[in-house]
């Protein structure tokens, strides 16, 4: 008998946070489910853990050679999904105990909408919430929810979401072209096909750690990828401008991250790979002056204008009060 849920977890090492991650789906209150883990060529202590689950009839573990592609990944378990909705949980995230009985039974009782998503409490290495910048709001935006997807409005936590499975087999999974924006990528073709529903509940504990795949960088570079593909392809013509905008904004940060590196000609690269759909917006003239000074500016230069900058704020009487 096929199961109501298939559950998605890729893993790469990070033994304690995936024993939490399994834990909680084992804790679930809704019972009908797989597990399917597909393992990333784990060194001996994950998988010496993993081999521990072979008891459970209701757990698989896939045992795949060393990629660094989570969406390759993840594309390996949905093949192997049965289930009637597929949910996805990262192996240092957890689920609250109602989390899947909350999910299906909104799905089950909204037809049209074929997935869905739920809040999430962000928590620190140790499960604790985080507060401050350190957290994150959830906006409630549900229904056809296309353009404020590409406007960069939801925010949307891989582990929050459970799909149909007919319906992420006709848009194809994952684009293993983007390994870390691979689910975003996902969640616009997604949102061409059906509305979403959004459940307010904090369902998921979403970890911050210093372990996670990608690092801002790598993240950025993706990002700017995607934009791209997505901006070709013609979806949201009425949303060409703000894509547009989207990408200059992020040829600049990436720009700046280059710069913190004082990796010149990977700023000046991105600086004029980006000029042609950027020259436009005033933010990315100031940030391509910061970063190209930034660069290439010598160590006994930026040491002057970091002092300067210091004792103006001193002069000032900085209180540590932002007016703004």
């Amino acid at each position: 008998m096929q199961p109501a849920v298939s559950i998605i977890m890729p893993t790469f090492n990070r033994p304690k946070y995936l024993r939490a991650a399994i834990e909680s789906v084992m804790a679930q209150t809704f019972r009908d489910w797989e597990l399917i883990i597909a393992d990333d060529g784990s060194g001996p202590d994950t998988q010496a853990y993993l081999r521990t689950l072979a008891a459970e009839p209701r757990v698989k573990v896939l045992w795949l050679a060393h990629t660094g592609n989570p969406p390759a990944v993840r594309n390996v378990a949905l093949r192997e999904a049965k289930g009637e909705y597929v949910a996805f949980l990262d192996s240092d995230d957890v689920w609250k105990e109602q989390k899947l009985a909350t999910q299906i039974a909104s799905l089950r009782s909204h037809g049209a909408r074929e997935w869905s998503y739920t809040g999430f409490t962000m928590v620190d290495d140790c499960g604790s919430p985080l507060t401050g910048t350190g957290a994150r709001e959830c906006p409630a935006i549900d229904g056809w929810f296309l353009d404020p997807l590409l406007k960069g409005e939801p925010m949307i936590v891989q582990s929050s979401v459970a799909v149909r499975r007919e319906l992420i087999q006709r848009v194809g999974g994952y684009d293993d072209e983007l390994p870390v924006c691979g689910d975003y990528a996902l969640w616009i073709r997604l949102a061409q096909q059906s509305e979403i529903e959004f459940i307010a509940a904090p369902l998921v504990l979403v970890r911050r750690h210093e372990e996670h795949y990608s690092d801002d960088i790598a993240g950025l570079e993706d990002l700017r990828r995607m934009l791209e593909k997505v901006q070709r392809s013609g979806v949201a013509p009425h949303l060409d401008a703000v894509l547009q905008e989207r990408r200059a904004k992020v040829a600049a940060g990436l720009a700046r991250g280059h710069a913190l590196y004082r990796s010149r000609l990977r700023v000046l690269s991105t600086l004029l790979s980006s000029v042609h759909y950027s020259w436009r917006y005033r933010e990315w003239w100031l940030e391509a002056l910061k970063a190209t000074v930034r660069a290439f500016a010598t160590s006994r230069l930026l040491s002057i204008v970091s002092k300067y900058r210091s004792d103006g704020r001193a002069k000032s009487g900085s209180s540590g009060v932002s007016c703004r």
